[in-house]
């Protein structure tokens, strides 16, 4: 009994442990469009890695606003319950400033530019993120002297949007921080860190190692905190191979999907060098026992493996049709090996699984669908009969494509079979209200939690709409902008 308790205490304690990608959301970091975003200009996009010119107060009132006030009426209802009206007749928002004295401030949905500017309170910290933050932008020490003497709130928010108090431009812009999933991934109660491609998303990364390394939230996993190391052999390889070789990962690619299973995507983001070094780590740690290789095609249509499947349910899983099973069938296999057809091995799904224990012994799966289902099977304990898929644009041409584009596979799951997603994928809503799914409105949501016509404790298999005429446009979806720390256990 004494043993029962200490346990119930232990798992009362926990503030960052995520086992799931569907059990009840209880705590996450976010990060809202900063004015950065509406300094994007057309020439730079591709450098900064932003798909399109967004119009930042339609995105910012219209549609990521309702996203925030959704997550807390389900993760800290008593920071909104009760004042939606006050909170949407204010023009200027303050609701969601962190330095407003209105400022929500949650300990349950946690804005990133919150925890930034209380460790920059820190002299000796604000000292050496300025200095670092300056060497990876290459700017001088004057910049360095002005950005320093910045009161902490301003220089958080300098450092996110690249711009001073007074409007000078000093860095790029990093818009792609909203998407905060990318920034890491807990893992039971560790927090593996990213390591970006992209030379624009370097002062992302700065920023959240800081965070992590600094924040009192995070204090006590502080050792659990886990860096891919560097290719130390880089330098030595051809240039045609050290692409693959590079150490890169970003959290887009990364899921855990039980206490013991994680997958980790291969894409144009994530290499297999990175990949295996993570192995290692967590096989060394025993933090999992197995983990899954997913290697997706190198397209941009599928930056991560969020954006061709996410999990709905622990037997529901929403995903792109064209990808879901093998792509060469028995004739297409004959012609190439006659030699007329090219190969397609490049647009398939490869996925490898390692075992601890067992990592010189790896095991092939021949589809995402069969993969998923051993998932819902063995790690969940579902039944056979009980394992659904559901299709980006109920895999129907052109519109799983389409609708794919625009994010219907990427979901956040806020506790098992309640999701939001995008409101303009209709083909993909569609499916789940074949799959017995009810769709509400984002905006029709809260005003019916405001009434006490609906709760959110009592709500089930429902698809949220996120208004999302400018959130698509940046190419990510609520999986993406999202980084759970805590979920509960199954």
């Amino acid at each position: 009994m004494r043993k029962i308790k200490i346990f119930i205490k232990n798992l009362m304690s926990k503030s960052i442990f995520v086992s799931s990608e569907v059990s009840t959301l209880q705590r996450l970091l976010i990060h809202s469009p900063d004015s950065g975003l509406g300094k994007v200009v057309p020439s730079k996009a591709q450098d900064w890695l932003f798909e399109d010119i967004i119009h930042l107060d339609t995105m910012r009132r219209k549609e990521y606003d309702f996203y925030v006030k959704t997550l807390l009426y389900f993760l800290d209802p008593e920071k909104i319950k009760g004042k939606l009206s006050e909170i949407d007749s204010d023009e200027n928002r303050k609701f969601f400033k962190p330095d407003s004295p209105e400022y929500f401030n949650s300990d349950k949905v946690i804005e990133l530019q919150k925890l930034l500017s209380d460790i920059l309170e820190n002299d000796l910290t604000r000292m050496k993120l300025v200095a670092a933050a300056c060497a990876i932008e290459k700017e001088w020490y004057t910049t360095h002297d002005e950005l320093f003497n910045l009161p902490p709130t301003e220089l958080a928010k300098t450092l996110i949007s690249g711009s001073t108090p007074t409007g000078e431009m000093l860095f790029p812009p990093i818009p792609n921080f909203i998407f905060t999933r990318d920034i890491g991934i807990t893992i039971n109660d560790h927090i593996l860190l990213n390591r970006p491609k992209k030379q624009a998303r370097t002062r992302e990364a700065l920023l959240v190692q800081y965070i992590f390394y600094n924040h009192d939230i995070f204090k006590e996993i502080r050792q659990n905190l886990i860096e891919i190391p560097d290719n130390e052999t880089l330098f030595l390889l051809p240039e045609e191979q050290a692409e693959e070789a590079q150490s890169t990962l970003e959290g887009g690619d990364v899921m855990m999907v039980a206490k013991n299973h994680l997958l980790i995507g291969i894409s144009e983001r994530t290499t297999i060098y990175a990949a295996k070094q993570v192995i290692k780590i967590l096989f060394k740690k025993k933090i999992v026992d197995k983990v899954t290789l997913v290697k997706i095609p190198n397209k941009r249509d599928y930056m991560h493996i969020d954006t061709v499947f996410t999990q709905v349910k622990r037997n529901v899983w929403v995903l792109l049709g064209s990808l879901a099973k093998p792509q060469v069938n028995s004739e297409d296999e004959a012609l190439i090996n006659a030699g007329l057809l090219k190969s397609k091995k490049s647009e398939e799904v490869h996925i490898v699984q390692f075992r601890r224990g067992q990592e010189h012994e790896p095991r092939t799966i021949d589809s995402l669908e069969e993969l998923l289902t051993e998932i819902s099977l063995y790690d969940l304990d579902c039944q056979p009969l009980d394992v659904k898929f559901i299709y980006s644009g109920n895999n129907e041409f052109p519109y799983g494509a389409r609708e794919q584009w625009t994010d219907s596979c990427n979901l956040l799951a806020i506790k098992e079979g309640v999701v939001i997603g995008y409101d303009r994928n209709d083909k993909t809503l569609e499916a789940f209200k074949n799959a017995g799914f009810e769709s509400v409105k984002m905006e029709d949501l809260l005003q019916d939690f405001e009434s006490g016509k609906r709760h959110p404790e009592t709500m089930k298999d429902t698809f949220i709409m996120l208004p999302s005429a400018e959130l698509s446009r940046a190419r990510g979806g609520s999986h993406c902008m999202s980084m759970p720390i805590l979920r509960s256990e199954f």
